[in-house]
Protein backbone atom coordinates (compact mmCIF):
# COMPACT_ATOMS: atom_id res chain seq x y z
CA UNK A 1 0.00 0.00 0.00
CA UNK A 2 1.35 3.36 -1.18
CA UNK A 3 1.84 6.06 1.96
CA UNK A 4 -1.06 7.90 -0.15
CA UNK A 5 -3.37 5.21 0.25
CA UNK A 6 -3.18 4.56 4.18
CA UNK A 7 -5.48 6.65 6.47
CA UNK A 8 -4.57 9.26 8.46
CA UNK A 9 -4.62 7.53 11.99
CA UNK A 10 -2.30 5.12 9.82
CA UNK A 11 0.42 7.73 8.73
CA UNK A 12 0.88 9.27 12.29
CA UNK A 13 1.34 5.85 13.95
CA UNK A 14 3.57 5.46 11.96
CA UNK A 15 5.69 8.36 12.19
CA UNK A 16 5.45 7.96 15.55
CA UNK A 17 6.57 4.35 15.73
CA UNK A 18 9.86 5.59 13.72
CA UNK A 19 10.55 8.45 16.11
CA UNK A 20 10.15 5.97 18.79
CA UNK A 21 12.22 3.48 17.96
CA UNK A 22 15.24 5.58 16.74
CA UNK A 23 15.17 7.64 20.06
CA UNK A 24 14.37 4.33 22.26
CA UNK A 25 17.84 3.31 20.26
CA UNK A 26 19.53 6.17 21.21
CA UNK A 27 18.96 5.85 24.40
CA UNK A 28 19.98 2.37 24.86
CA UNK A 29 22.91 3.62 23.17
CA UNK A 30 23.91 5.77 25.53
CA UNK A 31 23.36 3.39 29.12
CA UNK A 32 19.35 5.05 29.71
CA UNK A 33 16.83 2.48 30.25
CA UNK A 34 14.25 4.83 28.93
CA UNK A 35 11.04 4.79 26.64
CA UNK A 36 10.07 8.04 24.82
CA UNK A 37 6.74 7.38 26.27
CA UNK A 38 8.04 7.66 29.25
CA UNK A 39 9.00 11.27 28.76
CA UNK A 40 6.11 13.02 29.20
CA UNK A 41 5.26 11.74 32.64
CA UNK A 42 8.64 13.01 33.69
CA UNK A 43 8.74 16.57 32.21
CA UNK A 44 5.11 16.52 34.19
CA UNK A 45 6.62 15.63 37.10
CA UNK A 46 9.75 17.29 36.94
CA UNK A 47 7.17 20.88 36.65
CA UNK A 48 4.92 20.33 39.41
CA UNK A 49 5.70 17.74 41.63
CA UNK A 50 4.35 14.44 42.90
CA UNK A 51 0.70 14.15 41.21
CA UNK A 52 -2.22 11.88 40.58
CA UNK A 53 -2.66 10.17 37.37
CA UNK A 54 -5.46 11.45 36.59
CA UNK A 55 -3.89 15.32 37.04
CA UNK A 56 -1.08 14.06 34.97
CA UNK A 57 -3.43 12.95 32.31
CA UNK A 58 -4.65 16.15 31.94
CA UNK A 59 -1.31 18.15 31.91
CA UNK A 60 -0.57 15.83 29.36
CA UNK A 61 -3.30 15.42 27.20
CA UNK A 62 -3.49 11.17 27.25
CA UNK A 63 -6.27 9.44 28.78
CA UNK A 64 -6.12 8.32 32.65
CA UNK A 65 -5.87 4.49 31.03
CA UNK A 66 -2.80 5.52 28.54
CA UNK A 67 -0.74 7.65 31.68
CA UNK A 68 -1.55 4.59 34.27
CA UNK A 69 -0.18 2.05 31.59
CA UNK A 70 3.08 4.10 31.26
CA UNK A 71 3.31 5.24 35.16
CA UNK A 72 3.07 0.81 35.63
CA UNK A 73 5.88 0.75 33.48
CA UNK A 74 7.80 2.99 34.70
CA UNK A 75 7.06 1.56 38.64
CA UNK A 76 8.18 -1.74 37.29
CA UNK A 77 11.52 -0.18 36.85
CA UNK A 78 12.20 1.46 39.58
CA UNK A 79 11.68 5.13 38.07
CA UNK A 80 8.25 6.32 39.75
CA UNK A 81 6.78 5.26 42.65
CA UNK A 82 2.97 5.51 43.64
CA UNK A 83 1.52 6.65 47.38
CA UNK A 84 -2.13 6.65 48.12
CA UNK A 85 -3.82 9.93 47.83
CA UNK A 86 -6.67 11.29 49.84
CA UNK A 87 -9.03 8.67 47.97
CA UNK A 88 -8.37 5.02 48.07
CA UNK A 89 -8.59 5.01 44.50
CA UNK A 90 -6.27 7.81 43.86
CA UNK A 91 -2.53 7.10 43.11
CA UNK A 92 0.22 10.12 43.48
CA UNK A 93 3.10 9.97 41.35
CA UNK A 94 6.88 10.62 42.31
CA UNK A 95 10.24 10.31 40.75
CA UNK A 96 12.53 8.01 42.40
CA UNK A 97 16.53 8.65 42.93
CA UNK A 98 17.22 6.66 39.84
CA UNK A 99 15.06 8.94 37.69
CA UNK A 100 16.55 12.05 39.22
CA UNK A 101 20.06 10.95 38.58
CA UNK A 102 18.93 10.38 34.73
CA UNK A 103 17.94 14.00 34.57
CA UNK A 104 20.71 15.48 32.98
CA UNK A 105 21.19 12.68 30.41
CA UNK A 106 17.73 12.47 29.30
CA UNK A 107 18.17 16.78 29.21
CA UNK A 108 20.58 15.92 26.23
CA UNK A 109 18.57 13.42 24.94
CA UNK A 110 15.90 15.92 24.36
CA UNK A 111 17.93 18.79 23.53
CA UNK A 112 19.29 16.68 20.64
CA UNK A 113 15.87 15.56 20.01
CA UNK A 114 14.02 19.33 19.84
CA UNK A 115 17.38 20.00 17.01
CA UNK A 116 16.31 16.94 15.09
CA UNK A 117 12.57 18.18 15.07
CA UNK A 118 13.63 21.41 14.15
CA UNK A 119 15.58 19.82 11.07
CA UNK A 120 12.64 17.70 9.76
CA UNK A 121 10.35 21.11 10.46
CA UNK A 122 13.05 22.75 7.78
CA UNK A 123 12.74 19.83 5.39
CA UNK A 124 9.09 20.32 5.23
CA UNK A 125 6.95 22.29 3.18
CA UNK A 126 4.99 23.34 6.23
CA UNK A 127 6.46 22.56 9.54
CA UNK A 128 4.83 19.34 11.02
CA UNK A 129 4.92 20.68 14.87
CA UNK A 130 2.86 23.72 12.97
CA UNK A 131 0.12 21.88 10.96
CA UNK A 132 -0.31 19.42 14.42
CA UNK A 133 -0.81 22.61 17.00
CA UNK A 134 -3.21 23.44 14.10
CA UNK A 135 -5.05 19.82 13.73
CA UNK A 136 -5.28 19.85 17.83
CA UNK A 137 -6.47 23.40 17.83
CA UNK A 138 -8.99 22.19 15.50
CA UNK A 139 -10.53 19.07 17.15
CA UNK A 140 -10.64 20.93 20.30
CA UNK A 141 -13.12 23.59 18.16
CA UNK A 142 -15.30 20.64 16.68
CA UNK A 143 -14.49 17.45 18.03
CA UNK A 144 -13.80 14.51 15.59
CA UNK A 145 -17.07 12.47 16.61
CA UNK A 146 -18.95 16.08 15.71
CA UNK A 147 -17.45 16.11 12.01
CA UNK A 148 -18.07 12.32 11.94
CA UNK A 149 -21.49 12.32 12.61
CA UNK A 150 -22.14 15.77 10.10
CA UNK A 151 -19.91 13.78 7.10
CA UNK A 152 -22.29 10.70 8.02
CA UNK A 153 -25.69 12.69 7.67
CA UNK A 154 -24.68 13.81 3.72
CA UNK A 155 -23.25 10.53 3.09
CA UNK A 156 -25.71 7.46 1.45
CA UNK A 157 -26.63 5.13 4.26
CA UNK A 158 -24.35 2.12 5.19
CA UNK A 159 -25.34 -0.77 2.73
CA UNK A 160 -26.49 -2.98 5.07
CA UNK A 161 -27.31 -2.35 8.53
CA UNK A 162 -24.87 -3.80 10.70
CA UNK A 163 -26.13 -6.40 13.48
CA UNK A 164 -23.52 -7.38 15.75
CA UNK A 165 -25.58 -10.97 16.54
CA UNK A 166 -25.40 -11.69 12.97
CA UNK A 167 -21.25 -12.35 13.07
CA UNK A 168 -20.26 -15.83 13.25
CA UNK A 169 -19.49 -16.79 17.01
CA UNK A 170 -15.70 -16.93 16.44
CA UNK A 171 -15.54 -13.07 14.73
CA UNK A 172 -16.77 -11.89 18.44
Amino acid sequence: MSPRAKSLGTLIRHYIDQIDRDLEAAYLATGLDWRPRYTPVLRALMSIGPASIRTLSNIIGITHGAISQTVAQMEKRGLVELQKGNDARERIVQITSKTEAMIPALQWHWDVAIAVTMGIDADLSTPISTVMLEAIDALNQVPYKDRFQRAAEVMPPMPIPFDRNSLPEESL
